[in-house]
């Protein structure tokens, strides 16, 4: 798996994570969990924009 995959893996897990604390009322939690999840959807694409070579 690349890292690439393994970082979309991870904010799909994230974003689960997220809903369940917005259910359970846990504003704090949830607030923590989406910049984590922002953070990890950007690695994500950069990871992904390194495929490209350059190219637009």
């Amino acid at each position: 798996m690349s890292r690439g995959q393994q970082l979309e893996e991870l904010a799909s897990d994230l974003s689960l994570v997220v809903e369940t604390a917005r259910r359970l009322n846990l504003p704090t939690t949830v607030y923590l969990l989406s910049m984590a999840l922002v953070e990890v959807r950007e690695a994500a694409e950069a990871e992904s924009g390194d495929d490209d070579d350059g190219a637009a």
